[in-house]
């Protein structure tokens, strides 16, 4: 009578497979670690060690506690494995130690100039920067989109919307600086603005302002009308 090997597992039973087919969630303790362990003994599946290692240290309780010495004592598990699983196991503690991220929050134009304004205040070039927000409007990533003057053909709805997609963004404020320190828009800041406008309502990623940072001082294109 021959031992009970991984093999004779039908192939869509087997954790690897069922993983890919069904996701982490749908798997047992036993599965998960017989993933990790990846390989049984001559006598043994995998499924059968990872069983043994679930018994000795009384399911997951005393496992994240256990010592590379102790792994080692059962059968099948030599110090290559105990390492892999305690770096798993390591790594499973600090995911779940990390702490959510404060996040700015973005509920008028003076926060945005509060934001950014020592950043961009002393610029020698403008920048054309965005900052893509949340639902409630946090500040989930700001970006640089590109350097020099601004002008329509190189401010290009794609390469800001795109961005926005990428974070699941709900909607996008645009800014930039004048290096004169005057922040009165000109013609082709509000011409950019418009069109920036437009493509965000036909994205579904709504503009929320396009800020110009001068030198303590900010415009607001929404206040002045060109945001509706």
């Amino acid at each position: 009578m021959h031992s009970f090997l991984i093999r004779d597992v039908p192939e869509r039973e087997r954790p690897r497979e069922r993983l890919l087919q069904e996701g982490p969630l749908a798997l047992s303790n036993q599965e998960i670690l017989a993933i990790l362990l990846r390989s049984g003994t001559k006598q043994e599946s995998v499924l059968q060690v990872a069983q043994r290692v679930l018994a000795k240290f009384d399911g997951l309780l005393l496992l994240k506690e256990a010592a590379i010495e102790e792994l080692c004592t059962i059968k099948g598990i030599g110090a290559a494995k105990a390492v892999e699983l305690s770096a798993a196991i390591e790594l499973g503690r600090r995911i779940h130690s990390l702490q959510p991220e404060e996040r700015y929050v973005i509920r008028s134009p003076e926060d945005v100039s509060n934001y950014v304004m020592e950043d961009m205040r002393f610029l020698h070039q403008e920048h054309f920067d965005c900052l893509y927000l949340n639902t409630k409007n946090q500040v989930l990533h700001r970006k640089t989109v590109f350097i020099g003057s601004l002008n329509a053909s190189i401010c290009h709805p794609r390469e800001i919307f795109k961005e926005a997609f990428r974070r699941s963004a709900a909607s996008v404020i645009c800014l930039h600086n004048h290096p004169s320190g005057d922040p009165t828009p000109s013609r082709e800041d509000i011409e950019v603005t418009k069109r920036l406008a437009e493509a965000g309502k036909l994205l579904g990623i709504e503009l929320l302002d396009h800020i110009i940072i001068g030198d303590r001082k900010f415009v607001s294109l929404k206040e002045q009308g060109y945001v509706i």
